[in-house]
């Protein structure tokens, strides 16, 4: 997968990584260094939208520019979404259970409001093409990203290509064994018990409190990476990826790697056999970090405008 050239003359190019809990803002040169970013918490799409505006007339005012000096933008954004360009809805949000959200056109919102054309994908897909460009995937043909945070969602690329496109995978919502000590009956409004409705940050939350105050040897994380696990074990025999990559905010726990890699090691059960530097290799966290979804979303924009 090449890296996309701007055809533009301008040098800044914007985006917005539209997770499910914050809005991150982000502009970037021509030479791909971020100039400026921000975080904006979700609340009403208008409200969202307005202080995404603001961050974005005030940077661009700070470095002595305009809105219009931007050559490009896009938006890495949750699910699920009309992907279809040739769809009267291309861009919306369809069905969430965040309130307000559903059938909120993002896409069309900050074309407007910017005076610019706007690019769209999911969130993941987003961070799986900045990795495949720039991160822990460069110069791969077949990867997959699964983002652990307020949901749980997957972008597949194979052969170089996205799957699914002009939909995606809704990965999420696979259904999974439920660990022996686990009697929460799940976050998921759709599937209860689905992956996301056990294993995503607010299932965790809604268990524990605050991960953030969960020590290393709480069984708690024992049960999601055993969760987590199945997700990957699930893709390896399926997809056979190159690197299986694991962001989001719950992959900010600095141990949780290594107890998903010890699970799926005993999940597969040398059925295929792996090294465990084999297995370090294939499960692994971004190389851009939290800002593979701002960078993916900014060069959703780049790649729109090739």
């Amino acid at each position: 997968m090449e890296r996309p050239n701007a055809t533009s003359t301008s040098t800044f190019h914007a985006g917005i990584d539209a997770g499910g809990t914050t809005f991150k803002c982000g502009i970037y040169d021509a030479k791909g260094d971020v100039i400026a970013k921000q975080r904006v918490k979700l609340s009403h799409p208008t409200d969202t939208a307005d202080k995404c505006l603001h961050f974005f007339t005030q940077a661009m005012t700070d470095i002595g520019a305009e809105l219009s000096d931007l050559a490009s933008f896009g938006i890495a954004s949750f699910g699920p979404l009309d992907l279809d360009p040739n769809s009267p809805h291309y861009g919306s949000i369809l069905n969430t259970p965040k309130s307000n959200w559903s059938h909120i056109n993002l896409r069309r919102i900050f074309a407007e409001k910017l005076g610019l054309s706007v690019a769209i994908d999911t969130d993941v897909n987003g961070a799986l093409l900045a990795e495949m460009m720039e991160g822990a995937a460069r110069g791969l043909s077949c990867g997959v990203y699964t983002t652990i945070g307020t949901g749980i969602g997957a972008a597949i690329v194979i052969n170089g290509n996205f799957v699914a496109r002009p939909s995606h995978p809704e990965f999420g919502h696979i259904p999974i064994m439920r660990h022996s000590l686990d009697d929460y009956a799940g976050a998921c409004p759709f599937h209860k018990d689905c992956l996301e409705g056990l294993a995503s940050a607010t299932a965790m939350r809604n268990r524990f409190g605050d991960t953030q105050q969960l020590a290393e040897d709480h069984w708690g994380w024992e049960m999601e990476a055993f969760y987590l696990a199945q997700a990957c074990v699930t893709q390896f025999l399926t997809l056979r990826p190159q690197r299986i990559i694991l962001g989001g905010g719950l992959m900010l726990a600095p141990f949780l790697i290594d107890k998903i890699r010890e699970a799926f090691k005993a999940q597969l059960a040398s059925y295929i056999p792996l090294t465990d530097q084999n297995i370090r290799e294939l499960i692994t966290l971004p190389q851009l970090g939290d800002d593979a979804g701002l960078r993916g979303a900014v060069l959703l924009g780049i790649e729109a405008i090739r």
